[in-house]
């Protein structure tokens, strides 16, 4: 056991754990992100307020009760590091950390009581094969235990591929998912409160049409998270 201990420790050394964010070497006790980028990456204060930045995306479209997003995302900052480094890296303890943290912000707000589920936008299943993983869930579970409140990651399914989301029009992106979700058990979801789980927001269309569908299918309200929203 020393030696096994040991070995530990010289391994420690040649190859220390680093910050996903900075890339500084982390102290003991320190989980993925050091104590600066914990503190000083750029969160949102949208756990705090029913009408915020990600709230009003949905205004006019679909009834959401409230929506949060623990960071701000902008393009070559350290947040967009840290979802590539999840999302397309496969850094899924990374994943299931920031949805923790996430999870941690809603703790005890009286904005996100009365949860039945948590359920994460789907991906179409060959991409979710391709990828080993669909992210939300990943992010759905580490809320889930934070909170906690049950993830139920099959009640909300993807039956089209969709191209990708980037660089196009709010009303494209809206074309591009708005008749690929669907709900093989309603039954499951009649009168329920959902929180609906994603990894970055940009004009909400991917949220827009899975809620859409969550409450034609009989949920009762509807609340919304991400990681990220886009500045």
């Amino acid at each position: 056991m020393v030696f096994f201990q040991f070995l530990q420790g010289f391994a420690a050394l040649l190859y220390p754990d680093t910050c996903c964010a900075c890339a500084g070497i982390l102290l003991k006790g320190e989980q993925h992100l050091c104590s600066y980028c914990r503190v000083s990456l750029p969160k949102t204060d949208f756990y705090q307020f029913r009408e915020n930045q990600l709230s009003r995306v949905f205004w006019g479209k679909i009834p959401v009760e409230t929506g949060t997003a623990l960071y701000y995302y902008q393009k070559g900052g350290r947040v967009q590091k840290l979802i590539r480094q999840f999302k397309y890296h496969g850094n899924t303890a990374l994943g299931h950390y920031l949805g923790f943290l996430l999870g941690q912000s809603m703790q005890g707000r009286g904005l996100y009581q009365g949860l039945d589920m948590i359920l994460p936008v789907p991906l179409h299943p060959w991409k979710e094969r391709k990828r080993g993983f669909n992210q939300s869930v990943i992010i759905a579970r580490g809320i889930s235990e934070a909170l906690p409140v049950p993830c139920c990651n099959h009640l909300l399914v993807r039956r089209q591929p969709t191209s990708t989301q980037t660089r196009k029009s709010r009303y494209k992106r809206w074309e591009n998912v708005s008749l690929v979700f669907d709900t093989p058990d309603t039954h499951a979801l009649q009168n329920k409160n959902i929180l609906l789980v994603d990894d970055v927001v940009t004009t909400g269309s991917t949220l827009e049409a899975c809620g859409d569908v969550l409450l034609k299918a009989g949920a009762a309200k509807l609340w919304v998270a991400t990681l990220a929203i886009t500045l």
